[in-house]
């Protein structure tokens, strides 16, 4: 598929709808899935000129000396200096041991420590912690979460995704797609990371949620929204933060206020097993915390969409492709109620 000449209409992403996706999730892929390249620097400037609008980047950190510092000279020389897109650039300490915050101070970054932020409330581990505390020592109409362990990084990551809310009033929430492999030995697997989405994320969010099943990288930490939308939500304060912030907004702000777009590839540091498993039980604690609140949990069929719908990358068009497939829950009585078992035993 050719790549869209209006961004606001098409996708640059296009995920062919099939039967099983719900009509408003394939109409949202076309309309709010997009590519960086699709607003060019001059829109995106122009845009925050006559706007007036402002940015802040946050880096939450714990322990990321050595990737910390290469994330925010990449900001500060491409998206401060060189362009003038980003406005604030604040890396807020979540109680490294390393030398994380002296690192990031040093590559230019303001870093607020997550106990000096709002000190008559006791601190509590956490990304969703650190995140919400950072809305306390930021200002900009427009923030823009940005994980402190990636390698490699590319300033579209940043200018990709606050692209939609500098250019369209309508857009509130902004998440980064992009291949995440999984590195390890020296070997790569090009779509092997992000296994705590594929195996927990995804499923609840297309049996519960199914309007958010076409995120591509529903827990990634790299998004963009208004803050105007953020004061309003409320923040898990820990692993859960990523899916409990994009289920709130979509139900505050409705499935049009989100988007997506594609930045291409995100390497970072992987954990292990165990690492993963927390990770995984926080987040389906969250989901079920937001089961409850809205009266979800009974799994009645209009509660419950079953069907999963996960995306690969077409190594020819480099586009993402929506597969759905139907998740079975059938069940056999137990044996001892079958007539025939009954005759034989």
């Amino acid at each position: 598929m050719a790549r869209p000449t209006d961004p606001a209409e098409e996708t640059s992403v296009p995920a062919e709808p099939t039967p099983e996706l719900l009509p408003q999730t394939a109409s949202w892929l076309r309309r709010r899935s997009w590519s960086a390249a699709d607003r060019p620097v001059r829109t995106l400037l122009a845009a925050k000129e006559r706007t007036g609008r402002t940015v802040s980047v946050v880096l939450p950190a714990l322990d990321e000396e050595a990737t910390v510092g290469d994330i925010v000279r990449t900001i500060r020389r491409e998206l401060m200096e060189r362009l003038p897109l980003v406005d604030e650039l604040v890396v807020v300490d979540s109680g490294s041991t390393d030398a994380t915050a002296a690192v990031a101070a040093q590559a230019g970054a303001r870093v607020e420590h997550r106990d000096a932020v709002l000190p008559r409330l006791p601190a509590v581990p956490g990304k969703g912690e650190v995140l919400w505390r950072s809305l306390l020592v930021t200002h900009g109409d427009i923030v823009c979460f940005v994980d402190a362990d990636l390698r490699a990084f590319e300033p579209t990551l940043v200018s990709g995704i606050i692209g939609p809310l500098l250019t369209d009033d309508s857009i509130q929430l902004v998440k980064a797609m992009y291949d995440r492999p999984l590195e390890s030995e020296g070997a790569v697997l090009p779509a092997g990371g992000g296994r705590v989405t594929e195996l927990v994320a995804r499923p609840l969010l297309n049996l519960h949620w199914p309007e958010l099943a076409g995120f591509v990288q529903p827990l990634g930490g790299e998004y963009a929204a208004r803050r105007s939308l953020l004061e309003r939500l409320p923040f898990p304060t820990g692993y859960g933060v990523e899916l409990g912030l994009l289920v709130d907004a979509l139900e505050l702000a409705g499935l049009d206020a989100l988007a997506q777009v594609d930045v291409g590839v995100r390497h970072h540091r992987h954990q292990d097993g165990q690492a993963l498993g927390r990770m995984a039980a926080t987040i389906y604690r969250t989901a079920l915390e937001r089961l409850d609140r809205t009266h979800r949990l009974k799994a009645s069929a209009d509660l419950v969409h079953p069907h999963l719908t996960q995306f690969t990358r077409d190594p020819e068009t480099r586009a993402f492709t929506a597969h759905t497939h139907p998740v079975t829950a059938l069940e056999r009585p137990p044996m001892h109620t079958v007539p025939e078992y009954a005759t034989r035993h």
